[in-house]
């Protein structure tokens, strides 16, 4: 009991430290002063510049294409590989256990230059289609070891008992699987639309011309100066963001009130 105000004072220091450079860009973004330095006057016209930046709207657009359609096939293929890894033996399982978390602990810069250098051996002419397909692969090993958790002992002995009962490998697959895992595959696609969105050295090595991402446009501002508009829109993204994963939580707590229920 004595402890509690320091530890109410650190946990109040931390979130200040994680927070406070999100709250002074979205501050920012109502900053009537284009250097973007000084606070001047509050203003919504940032917001109303964004659809006259074509490049920006263009950047935004193809970044929510790569992160939507990585996201939807790395968690398919994610899902699929987390339950056959579990459910089956083979052999060399342990070491492609071991090897999944490779693309998780290597630099991202070592994904990106072998990809690259992948791309360049097959003539593949870099673009959009690359970014995605470098974004998969990027993204697989966190949705597998994202479903693979949710996996229990429980899984098999309920897929067995549904066997014995006559259900088909589709419907036991739809109806008891799927249900168990979705927790699972819901943190993962989380993770791999977040990873997605974000992402500047993989986009970097792989992208080509005209395949211009959110990320890598900013980052081409950043020795001239980020303008408020992408300040505002920025704002806008935490604010879907903000939205979406509320939702997930609303979701996922009334599940578990049923449960208990």
């Amino acid at each position: 009991m004595k402890n509690r105000p320091i530890n109410n004072l650190f946990i109040f220091l931390v979130f200040i430290f994680l927070y406070l450079p999100i709250i002074v860009l979205v501050v920012y973004s109502f900053n009537s002063s284009s250097m973007n330095i000084l606070f001047e006057n509050f203003t919504f016209k940032w917001y109303e510049e964004i659809f006259n930046n074509k490049e920006l709207i263009e950047s935004f657009l193809n970044t929510l294409m790569v992160a939507g359609i990585s996201t939807v096939v790395s968690t398919i293929l994610g899902t699929m590989a987390a339950y056959g890894l579990y459910k089956y033996n083979f052999p060399f399982k342990n070491l492609l256990n071991s090897l999944i978390y490779i693309p998780i602990v290597i630099p991202e810069i070592v994904l990106g230059i072998s990809l690259l250098s992948i791309y360049t051996l097959m003539r593949l002419e870099l673009g959009l289609h690359t970014i995605i397909i470098s974004h998969i692969a990027f993204s697989i090993p966190f949705v597998i070891v994202s479903v693979r958790s949710a996996l229990t002992r429980e899984t098999i002995t309920y897929e067995e008992a549904a066997k014995d009962l006559g259900a088909s490998n589709f419907k036991i697959f739809k109806d008891i699987i799927i249900p168990i895992i979705l927790p699972g595959i819901v943190s993962g696609a989380t993770l791999a639309f977040t990873l997605s969105l974000d992402d500047v050295v993989i986009s970097y090595f792989t992208a080509g011309p005209g395949s211009n991402t959110l990320p890598l446009y900013i980052y081409s501002m950043i020795k001239t100066g980020i303008t408020p508009d992408v300040n505002a829109l920025t704002t806008i993204m935490l604010l879907i963001v903000f939205i979406i994963l509320t939702t997930i939580a609303i979701i996922q707590t009334r599940k578990i009130r049923k449960e208990a229920i």
